[in-house]
């Protein structure tokens, strides 16, 4: 746990409406608008905070900015250093250089060169080194020390934390009867900034933190267990292995609970912001619904904000999570069908398809698979459908003409 003797104060209310002003007109005011369709889905009254429509496309810009505005004339002038793979490289970049700071970013090696061009194209000296964040981040201090250059921390600094507790401030103005916050958590930096917004408007607020199951760092830490952090996760910008010290202290005390969420339900809150929404979220910005999906029970007939904090996304990923969902709907179905190896078959099978009102969206033909019978042929079509009841009527015609059909992607 948390030694609280050990940190500094932390920020008041008072400190976030400071804030507010201090970002005001050159960080985006984010609407906060309710959700009709996925309030009926998961049957609850959600709203969406879209800060994924910052210039950066994320809320990272917010507590990068009031940092920035923080420093003193000596120590712009020196400029700062940050260390990120992602938002937070780019909100520190693009600030910096509006502001005339020098910025220098440390980013892992194994960084996606968009990333790295992106945060170049904000201004700012882009550094590779070391094979994950955290040797990133060691490097970042080393060069930081040595150059006096300023460390932007992620999450754990007083005026970041700040900055993000805007977003709550705008949220409950705009909806003041929000019964409860339901807030990713990577390092903290946000959950921590908006308990202290939202809890001091609103006393009676409920603040529910949601990590992912790969991830349970500030779980580990408010709950005093030690489950295990690591492997691959769609909500990168939340897999960190230690939060941060400052936001650990403020959570323990106005945190209610996390939600621990797994890859497949933050598949699905992608998916569903993409489809229902018609929003881009990423991983980590996506959470806060994917907690909904995983305890519905728990949000019924409650009013909840979500802050969809960020939406870079790759599009192919994009891509590939909404036709595997489409997949789970049975809308797209794989089908391998094992033929006799004839002139017509494929176009009698085609003929059949289309009768039942299904589209041929790819047609993959084989003669030399060795469990297929020499005078056969084994072809595998993928079929757009109404839904798992199609799926099965055109399975079922197909089998009606004789032919063997396996079912490559049956609902789970």
């Amino acid at each position: 746990m948390t030694d609280k003797t050990q940190f500094p104060a932390r920020p008041s209310l008072t400190d976030i409406l400071k804030a507010a002003e201090q970002i005001k007109g050159s960080v985006l005011r984010t609407p906060t608008l309710p959700a009709p369709k996925l309030s009926q889905i998961l049957d609850t009254n959600i709203y969406v905070k879209y800060d994924n429509m910052q210039v950066t496309n994320a809320f990272k810009e917010r507590g990068a900015l009031n940092k920035l505005l923080s420093l003193s004339e000596d120590q712009k002038a020196c400029g700062v250093i940050a260390m990120s793979a992602g938002n937070h490289a780019q909100a520190v970049a693009l600030h910096a250089t509006r502001l005339g700071i020098p910025s220098t970013i440390v980013m892992p090696e194994f960084t996606p060169f968009v990333k790295v061009a992106a945060t170049k194209a904000n201004g700012a000296n882009v550094i590779l080194e070391g094979e994950t964040v955290a040797e990133a981040g060691e490097a970042a201090m080393k060069l930081a020390e040595e150059k006096a250059l300023t460390f932007v921390h992620p999450y754990d600094d007083f005026h970041v934390i700040a900055g993000q507790g805007t977003v709550a401030l705008e949220m409950i103005t705009d909806v003041p009867d929000l019964d409860v916050l339901v807030i990713p958590i990577g390092g903290g930096g946000l959950i921590s900034g908006v308990s202290i917004a939202a809890k001091g408007l609103k006393p009676e607020i409920e603040i529910i933190g949601v990590e992912t199951e790969l991830y349970p760092t500030m779980y580990n830490e408010l709950k005093g267990v030690d489950l295990a952090c690591g492997g691959q996760s769609l909500a990168e910008g939340i897999a960190v292995k230690k939060a941060g010290q400052l936001p650990a202290l403020i959570a323990a005390d106005l945190v209610s609970d996390i939600i621990l969420v797994s890859e497949r339900q933050i598949e699905q809150a992608i998916n569903a912001y993409a489809t229902h929404l018609k929003t881009m979220a990423e991983g980590a910005g996506a959470a806060g619904l994917a907690a909904i999906i995983a305890e519905p029970h728990r949000f019924k007939g409650k009013k909840v904000g979500l802050v969809l904090c960020g939406g870079n996304i790759d599009p192919r990923l994009l891509s590939s999570i909404i036709v595997r969902q489409l997949g789970r709907k049975q809308q797209i179905v794989g089908l391998r069908i094992t033929i006799p190896d004839r002139p017509g078959i494929l176009g009698e099978i085609s003929t059949v398809i289309g009768d039942l009102g299904g589209n041929v969206l790819e047609v993959d033909h084989h003669r030399t698979f060795l469990n297929v019978p020499v005078r056969g042929a084994s072809i595998d079509i993928t079929i757009e459908t109404r839904g798992a009841d199609h799926a099965r009527e055109i399975i079922e015609g197909i089998e009606a003409k004789g032919h063997h059909v396996e079912h490559l992607n049956p609902p789970e």
